[in-house]
């Protein structure tokens, strides 16, 4: 491996682990609908402000999502729309290992 492929690999595995929890990827697909404000985004998820806060830091800095302050307010949004495609490849996933197991135990 060369070092410039190692690091994209260390870079794409640091993106990997921003999206690697639940809360985060829920954060991902409710972004994907409209841009929310942080306590919109804890209301939604059902976690204290400073957790979600933690969240959104995650996934700022791994540059997925931007922030926009607007008074009080800071609002958030997708940056990179292209990671919602790897929402139906993970689904395709689920679904293929559901039909495996389901034919082992048949």
């Amino acid at each position: 491996m060369t070092d410039h492929e190692k690091k994209m690999y260390e870079e794409l595995a640091r993106i990997s682990k921003a999206l690697a929890h639940a809360s985060r990827l829920y954060i991902i697909h409710k972004l994907d609908e409209q841009e929310y404000c942080v306590k919109e985004l804890t209301e939604l998820i059902g976690a204290d402000i400073s957790t979600v806060s933690k969240h959104l830091t995650i996934l700022k800095n791994a540059g997925i999502i931007i922030d926009e302050k607007r008074g009080n307010c800071v609002y958030y949004q997708l940056q990179c729309r292209c990671v919602l495609s790897m929402f139906s490849c993970l689904t395709d996933v689920i679904d293929s290992n559901k039909n495996k197991i389901n034919t082992i135990l048949n």
